[in-house]
């Protein structure tokens, strides 16, 4: 268990955290049978950098049929497909990395062929994180003379709800950047095609991982998070946990944390709550706040939340060392440079070549794997003939998407049972491993270590029988 450590020293720069991750406050967002204990995090250590294979290629393209028939979005010449992402809004800054890494993608699948021989036009519209706009670029998208034939990023949870109805309407599908656990649902999100695990399953997993693994003695549960689907998906899942492994929620924050708004009643409730346990679905500089007030009170409990609640940069500042000290890293996907698989070796090697120059970052695994699902989903369409956008629809409800080991594998059809994904990781932040001014041409790591040599999985989250969201508003 992790032992807190030189908390007085922090204090005085909380302020400065918040300030340092505004822009990151709101990034948008599962488990089954325990895994056997790890070792103690301060005996952790980091693995190896991974070397890419020098002639690593990306997935061979699938021999087209003689005849495809395509309609919206796809010619002779080009495939066009978008993503209506937040470039400007509070994700930016995350967001801007996961299109980077699309780019990056899209152009070595252009460079090697292409898709039936066509190339891949990547579109890409801005939405501000807001719903509205979100509309505004959905239209144009979902235009059936100058539209798109798929959407390899949807950003945000309401966003995607706001055109899950439309996107039945019109026949096409979209990879939402978003975790909620509503989307595997055939009634709400028919031709939304989720990535990984859930918010609900996620906190599972994780509240469940550090209960058994980390925490010594009784647990006490408190549950932090933001209103709304995001927050209260996560919080939903840790109550879940609890409740099946005895634990007791001393304090319940779900939908307390609210953006902007004085968390001081908040920190006073959990600082006198007795927890020495803590999950928290937020933003980042919400954590940061959540943390420092509560350090300041005495606070020395272990903390651990929903992806994206942690960002990786907030190991540039003063709260460094109560992160490594407290803070476990849950995530959906491999983080930068961590585990040994040809997934990672393939990215790596990848970016190195097209964006040397641009900083390390957790969130090029998500751009990566978005676009290697819509890769093999347009890739099966092509091999049966069919380019429409319902062939396309048709192919991604009978793939399984190959991540190649930078996540669990995904499929979409059939009982939904049967195939949602119900993995996440656990990472161990140690942040001497973390230079925030390394670049992508030589390596580096984001400060995260691998727990458990791979995915964890609670038996809670195995058993779970999967009928809807885990949370409804309303």
């Amino acid at each position: 268990m992790k032992h807190l450590s030189k908390l007085l020293a922090i204090l005085l720069a909380f302020t400065v955290v918040a300030v340092a991750c505004s822009s990151d406050d709101d990034t948008s967002s599962s488990s089954t049978s325990a895994p056997a204990a790890t070792e103690a995090p301060a005996e952790t250590e980091a693995p190896a950098e991974t070397e890419a294979p020098a002639e690593t290629e990306a997935p061979a393209e699938t021999e087209a049929p003689a005849e495809i028939i395509y309609d919206h979005g796809v010619t002779e010449d080009t495939i066009k497909i978008g993503a209506i992402a937040d470039l400007s809004g509070p994700f930016a800054p995350l967001v801007v990395q996961i299109i980077a890494a699309q780019q990056a993608y899209w152009d070595r699948v252009n460079a090697n062929g292409g898709i039936a021989g066509r190339d891949v036009e990547f579109w890409v519209e801005d939405n501000a994180y807001d719903v509205p706009t979100h509309l505004e670029r959905y239209e144009e998208m979902s235009d059936e003379d100058n539209g798109v034939v798929f959407l390899s990023q949807s950003t945000g949870s309401p966003h995607t709800a706001a055109i899950a109805e439309a996107l039945v309407e019109d026949g096409l599908g979209a990879i939402p950047l978003s975790w909620y656990s509503g989307w595997p649902d055939p009634a709400f999100g028919q031709n939304v095609f989720e990535s990984y695990t859930n918010y609900c399953y996620e906190a599972i997993n994780a509240v469940d991982y550090l209960a058994t693994n980390v925490i010594e003695g009784e647990v006490k549960l408190a549950v932090l998070s933001y209103p709304g689907e995001y927050g209260q998906d996560g919080a939903a899942g840790a109550k879940i946990a609890a409740e099946a492994l005895g634990i007791e929620v001393v304090y319940d924050g779900e939908g307390a944390v609210v953006p902007g708004a004085d968390q001081t009643p908040v920190i006073t409730g959990l600082t006198e709550s007795g927890a020495n346990l803590v999950w928290v679905t937020t933003g980042p500089s919400l954590l940061a706040e959540l943390m420092g007030g509560a350090a300041a009170a005495g606070f020395t409990g272990t903390w651990s939340g929903n992806s994206p609640t942690y960002n990786y940069m907030l190991l540039a500042t003063a709260l460094a060392p109560m992160l490594d000290s407290s803070y476990y890293q849950s995530t959906y996907v491999l983080t930068w440079n961590a585990g040994d698989t040809p997934g990672m070796a393939d990215m790596v090697s990848a970016l190195q070549e097209a964006i040397p120059d641009d900083p390390v970052s957790d969130a090029y695994t998500i751009g990566w794997t978005e676009a290697m699902a819509a890769h093999q989903i347009l890739e099966a369409a092509a091999a049966a003939g069919d380019l429409t956008r319902a062939g396309v629809i048709a192919a991604a409800n009978a793939t399984t998407v190959d991540y190649m080991g930078l996540a669990p594998n995904q499929s979409y059809g059939g009982e939904v049972n049967d195939y949602i994904v119900r993995e996440s990781y656990m990472f161990d932040i140690q942040a001497d491993l973390f230079d925030a001014a390394a670049t992508i041409s030589g390596g580096g790591s984001t400060g995260s270590v691998l727990m458990n040599g791979g995915p964890i999985v609670s038996d809670i989250t195995a058993a779970h029988v999967y009928e809807g969201a885990c949370f409804t508003a309303g």
